[in-house]
C-alpha cells in the first residue's frame, strides 16, 4: 500500500527516529550513561568491520562483526545498540537476547512487543507500546498496532472505535480503514469490513497490488464475488508483474481464504506497508529494520521477503536475496511474480541457463499471460542471443490479443532483437508498429531513425523523428549523435558537427560518437581534430569488426572525401 504525499512525510521521520533509537550514538557521543566514545580495545577493528559491512548492506558480516565487537566491549552501548540492529537485519536469534538490554529501543522495545503479541501476553505487548509513547513508528502505526491488541483480547468493537474515526477523516485514512477492514473480516462483520474496504479503495485509485488483494477478499466473502473479481481482473489488466498472482492459478483460493487472520499477522501486514513506502523512498534501511520486524511475527510472509530480498539486491547482495526469495512457498500467490526477480538473480549471478529454465516453466505455467516469455526475451536480448530473444517476444506478443499503446515496449524490443539477429524488414514493421502504438516514445523515434541513417533511406523522415526525439530527450547523447549522422548523411556538414559535438559532450567515452564526430570532422576539411576523434574512438572498447574500420581511416582518411593529409 502506498503512503499520500504529506503522510509519507510522517512515516519518514518516524523510521528516522525508529533507526536513530536503534543505531545509538555515533562515535565520539556521550552513551546514555555517560560512557564515553569506544576506546581502542579488542573490540574497535570488528567494531569498524560492522559498520563498513553495514554500509555495504552485507547483513550477516554485520552481525558477525558486531557481535565479536560486543563480546570484547559487552557493557558498551554503542556496540550493543548496533550489535542489536546488525542481528535484527541478518534476522538472528541473537536479536531477541540483546534487546532485553535495550530498555529505550525502539525497535528493541518493537521486537519484543511482538515475541508477547504472539505469545497472547496482551498486556505485556500494550505496555511497550506506551512505552515507545509517540517516536518512532508507532506515531503512524500505533493506532492499527493498538486495535489488534484489542483484537487478541477479543474486544474487536473496541478496536474499530480506534479506527474508525482515523479511517473517515486522518491523513492516513487509507492505512486505517485497511486494517479497520481487516479487523471486521476476522471478527465476522462483513458489511462493515466491506464498507472500510471500500473506503481504503476510495483513497487510492491505482491501489497497489496488496491493498486490491487483501480488498477483494474482503468483498468476496460480503457477497461481492463479481466486484471482487473486477478488482483483480483491474490489476491484471495494468499488464505489470502483479497480473500474475492476480490471475495465477490460486485467484480463487486468493479470494477465499484470510490473508490476515490473527493479531500477529494484522501487525506484520502493517509493518510491511510501512516498509514499501519508506523503501519507495530510498530509505532501505529503514524498510530492512520493519520487514525484519515483521516477518518475526510472520515467518515466510511473501510481501515482506520480497521487499528484504529487493532491498538486499539494491546492495548489491544477490546472493543473499536469492536465497531469501526461495524461502517463498510454491503456494504463495506472489511465487511467480517472485519468480521473475529470482530469474533476474539468476542471471546477474551468472546462472543465466537457471534463468532461461525457470522462465520457460513459468511461461509455461501462465500460458495467457505474456510477463514471463517477455521477461526471458529481455534476459536472452541482454546476453547477445537475439533469435532466442524474437521467439520468446513472439510468445510473449502472441498472448496479449489486440495490441493498445501499453504494449509498444514489447514490439520494440522485438524489433531491436530482430534487427540485431539481420532480419529487418521484419524488425523495421515492429518499430512502425510501436510507433503506431506510442509515436512519442524518443528510444523508437532514436533507433528508427538511426537505423535508417545508415541504410541511407528515409533521411529527410528520419532528421523529423529525431528532431522531435531530441526534444524529449535533449540531455540524450545517444539521440543527438542519431540527429547528427542523419544530418551528415545528408550532406548538412555545420549541423552535423553541432549535433556530434554536443552528443560528444554528453557521451565522452561513447566509441560510435567518438568515431561519427572523427568523419565530421575530416569531411568538413578538420582533418587532424578527425584523426584525434578516431584515436580517442580506439580506446574506448568499440565493437570488435568496428576497430580495423576505424584504423583504416586512421591511415588513409575518410573515403570519398581529400585525403591530402591522410597518414602515408
Amino acid at each position: 500500500m502506498q503512503f499520500p504525499g504529506s503522510s509519507l512525510r510522517l512515516a519518514l521521520l518516524a523510521a528516522a527516529l525508529l533507526i536513530a533509537g536503534a543505531a545509538g550514538r555515533a562515535p565520539g557521543e556521550r552513551g546514555s550513561r555517560g560512557a564515553s566514545a569506544i576506546p581502542v580495545t579488542g573490540a574497535f577493528g570488528p567494531y569498524l568491520a560492522g559498520r563498513l559491512a553495514a554500509a555495504e548492506t552485507d547483513t550477516e558480516a554485520a552481525a558477525d562483526a558486531m557481535l565479536a565487537a560486543l563480546k570484547h566491549d559487552p557493557d558498551q552501548p554503542e556496540v550493543l545498540n548496533r550489535a542489536f540492529l546488525a542481528t535484527l537485519l541478518d534476522g538472528r536469534a541473537d536479536a531477541q537476547r540483546l534487546a532485553r538490554r535495550l530498555p529505550d529501543n525502539p525497535a528493541a522495545n518493537l521486537l519484543l512487543a511482538g515475541s508477547d503479541l504472539q505469545a497472547g501476553r496482551w498486556d505485556k505487548a500494550e505496555g511497550r507500546l506506551k512505552l515507545l509513547g509517540r517516536s518512532g513508528p508507532v506515531q503512524v502505526l500505533q493506532p492499527a498496532l493498538q486495535a489488534w491488541l484489542l483484537v487478541g483480547r477479543g474486544q474487536p468493537e473496541a478496536a474499530l472505535a480506534i479506527l474508525r474515526p482515523l479511517a473517515e477523516q486522518n491523513r492516513l485514512r487509507a492505512l486505517n480503514a485497511l486494517h479497520a477492514a481487516l479487523i471486521a473480516d476476522v471478527a465476522n462483520r462483513p458489511k462493515e469490513a466491506e464498507r472500510f474496504a471500500r473506503m481504503a479503495l476510495a483513497d487510492q485509485p491505482q491501489p497497489s497490488w496488496r491493498l486490491a488483494v487483501l480488498s477483494a477478499g474482503i468483498l468476496y466473502r460480503a457477497g461481492k464475488q463479481q466486484d471482487a473479481l473486477k478488482l483483480l481482473d483491474a490489476v491484471g489488466a495494468n499488464g505489470d508483474d502483479a497480473a500474475l498472482a492476480a490471475a495465477g492459478p490460486n485467484r480463487l483460493d486468493l479470494l477465499m481464504r484470510r490473508n490476515v487472520a490473527s493479531p500477529a499477522e494484522g501487525w506484520a501486514e502493517a509493518y510491511t506497508a510501512l516498509a514499501a513506502a519508506l523503501r519507495g523512498q530510498g530509505s532501505g534501511d529503514f524498510a530492512l529494520v520493519l520487514a525484519q520486524l515483521a516477518l518475526r511475527l510472520r515467518p515466510g510472509f511473501g510481501p515482506a521477503l520480497a521487499l528484504t530480498a529487493d532491498t538486499l539486491a539494491d546492495g548489491g547482495r544477490d546472493e543473499r536475496a536469492l536465497a531469501l526469495l526461495d524461502r517463498v512457498a510454491g503456494d504463495d500467490p506472489l511465487a511467480p511474480v517472485l519468480a521473475l526477480r529470482r530469474a533476474v538473480l539468476l542471471d546477474k549471478l551468472d546462472r543465466t541457463e537457471d534463468a532461461v529454465a525457470l522462465l520457460r516453466k513459468l511461461a509455461a505455467a501462465t500460458p495467457t499471460l505474456p510477463q514471463a516469455p517477455a521477461r526471458l526475451g529481455d534476459l536472452l536480448r541482454k546476453r547477445n542471443r537475439f533469435p532466442e530473444a524474437a521467439e520468446a517476444y513472439d510468445a510473449a506478443l502472441s498472448r496479449i490479443g489486440q495490441p493498445d499503446p501499453r504494449d509498444w515496449p514489447l514490439f520494440y524490443a522485438r524489433g531491436i532483437a530482430r534487427e540485431r539477429s539481420g532480419d529487418w524488414p521484419r524488425a523495421e514493421a515492429d518499430l512502425l508498429q510501436a510507433l503506431d502504438l506510442s509515436p512519442e516514445q524518443p528510444y523508437v523515434l532514436n533507433y528508427l531513425g538511426y537505423t535508417w541513417a545508415e541504410q541511407g533511406k528515409n533521411l529527410e523522415r528520419a532528421k523529423a523523428m529525431l528532431l522531435r526525439a531530441t526534444e524529449l530527450r535533449p540531455q540524450d547523447g545517444n539521440i543527438a549523435d542519431s540527429l547528427g549522422w542523419v544530418l551528415f548523411r545528408l550532406g548538412d556538414l555545420p549541423g552535423a558537427v553541432t549535433w556530434l559535438e554536443k552528443a560528444a559532450e554528453l557521451e565522452p567515452r561513447n566509441s560510435v560518437i567518438n568515431d561519427h564526430l572523427g568523419d565530421a570532422y575530416w569531411a568538413a576539411g578538420r582533418q587532424m581534430e578527425a584523426r584525434y576523434q578516431w584515436q580517442s574512438a580506439l580506446t574506448m572498447d568499440p565493437e570488435p569488426e568496428e576497430m580495423p574500420k576505424i584504423e583504416t581511416k586512421l591511415r588513409d582518411g575518410l573515403p570519398g572525401y581529400p585525403a591530402s593529409t591522410a597518414l602515408r
